[in-house]
């Protein structure tokens, strides 16, 4: 009965993990609208100079880069934020 219980876990948990797994969301390649103005706004507002925007540079973005960043739906700051 032991024996079927553990097979029977280490099933349902090897089907849940395969689930998951196929249900991320693949990145789509940006456009070149979008690879230009990215280029755009790392140049503009990267402070520390290191090729990409900390979430500190990202807050200093404008109302108007953030609304054309949108309008050409590029994400900005998909990441996680750091704790002060």
């Amino acid at each position: 009965m032991k024996k079927f219980l553990v097979l029977a876990l280490g099933l349902l948990t090897a089907s849940a993990l395969t689930v998951s797994a196929a249900e991320k969301k693949e990145k789509k390649p940006l456009t070149e609208e979008q690879q230009k103005l990215q280029k755009e706004l790392v140049e503009k507002y990267d402070t520390n100079k290191n090729g990409k925007l900390d979430p500190d540079e990202i807050e200093k973005i404008s109302e108007e880069d953030k609304k054309k960043a949108k309008d050409a739906g590029l994400p900005l700051g998909g990441g996680k934020k750091k704790k002060a």
